[in-house]
């Protein structure tokens, strides 16, 4: 069994509902950063990640793989009483629970907070799902793209002259990421109250929490627009095609001295008054745009991009997968780590993003477990079923 005891929350014991992207996101975050999180699925309920499909020379899918490194797996047909009452006795023996199910699932399943509650006094449940536990929206399902559309962030994505960009796995991870910091919060409160902790987290809301902006512009009477990659205060500012096919260069000029130099790396001289000035840049940005993209579609965008840096300018090639698995300083910082496993070759996994001293226990130390493969620790060791107890349960399909 692997153990962690110098990353940061080493010792804590989460039992993790979770299901698809979002939920799974949080609980692989505090599994990075040493918490144990035990996935409880089912033969007849797998996660619906778990998708047959050759990735990286298994069938396995890349998105469950995502989210799912670090964690242990048990069998709980949840259906089934004693199921229900084995899932009990592993919140028992854990500090969090955590679930994405629609509003009422868990009470349905008789796992919901109070009854959670009852088996550990100070547990924290984290409840993460489309509109929250409460409200009138608060039986709908609903996935990255809907979480997006309903909070009014994929409203606000996109250009101004075409419809809105649906937000896929960004929302799963940003509200993943929501709930982790939730969840440690709650512990906290935890630890100074000694209370439980029911978190209720909307993902719909966290979508919501990122057009702050383009709010206070409604309140104000105004309509706001997608910008594309324009912004209120800088131009230039944008993604622009280089000579090279699909390979593009992000530029930012924040001011006039900005603006100046810009003109001295690429050469070039402009007497068109009109953007002589910040204020004069922004007004016609478009014809600003066209002139900037002219300039720059012949250029080399790595030489380009590094040019532009030594002068000061806010400027890089806007990265492909393959610059960021080969790109030094992250395999230096093991922000891409090496993950290897007996029936795979050993492949690339993203880490842990934070670092902290005195502790190299933080990241990937194991890959996405297979369906029920940590269940003679969690079962045995954890529950003290013993061998004969789990072959009955396995019979009667209660473990399966």
């Amino acid at each position: 069994m692997m153990k962690r005891t110098n990353a940061p929350l080493a010792g804590v014991r989460i039992a993790d509902f979770t299901i698809h992207a979002a939920g799974p996101y949080c609980t692989h975050l505090l599994s990075q950063l040493g918490a144990e999180c035990i996935k409880i699925e089912s033969r007849t309920r797998p996660d619906a990640f778990r998708k047959p499909h050759a990735v990286y020379g298994r069938m396995q899918a890349a998105t469950f793989d995502q989210v799912s490194a670090n964690k242990l797996s048990v069998r709980l047909n949840l259906k089934q009483a004693e199921a229900v009452a084995l899932a009990k006795r592993l919140v028992a023996v854990s500090d969090v629970a955590t679930e994405s199910f629609r509003a009422g699932v868990m009470n349905r399943l008789g796992l919901g907070f109070e009854a959670l509650r009852e088996v550990k006094s100070d547990i924290v449940l984290l409840s993460l799902s489309s509109c929250g536990q409460s409200g009138p929206d608060s039986h709908f399902a609903g996935y990255a793209p809907l979480f997006g559309a309903w909070g009014g962030l994929g409203w606000m994505s996109g250009y101004s002259d075409g419809p809105p960009v649906e937000m896929r796995h960004v929302m799963d991870h940003s509200a993943g990421l929501h709930a982790a910091v939730a969840t440690v919060a709650a512990m906290h409160q935890r630890r100074r109250t000694g209370l439980a902790q029911h978190v209720d987290l909307a993902a719909r809301e966290v979508a919501s929490a990122m057009i702050g902006d383009a709010l206070v512009q409604a309140s104000a009477g105004m309509t706001p627009v997608r910008p594309g990659n324009a912004d209120l205060g800088m131009a230039p500012h944008g993604v622009y095609r280089t000579a090279k096919p699909d390979r593009w260069l992000t530029l930012a000029v924040r001011n006039d001295d900005e603006w100046g130099k810009l003109l001295q790396v690429l050469c070039r001289e402009c007497s068109d008054v009109r953007f002589a000035t910040a204020q004069g840049r922004l007004k016609h940005r478009e014809d600003l745009d066209r002139l900037v993209s002219y300039w720059l579609a012949t250029c080399d965008a790595d030489a380009m991009a590094g040019r532009m840096q030594e002068a000061g300018l806010c400027a890089h090639v806007s990265w492909n997968m393959q610059d960021i698995a080969s790109d030094p300083h992250l395999l230096a910082r093991q922000a891409l780590v090496e993950v290897r496993s007996p029936d795979i070759p050993p492949r690339l996994a993203v880490g842990a993003p934070g670092r902290f001293g005195g502790t190299d226990d933080v990241g990937i130390r194991r890959l996405t477990p297979t369906l029920g493969q940590d269940e003679d620790y969690v079962f045995g060791e954890l529950l003290g079923l013993s061998s004969a107890q789990r072959s009955d349960l396995e019979a009667r399909e209660i473990i399966y």
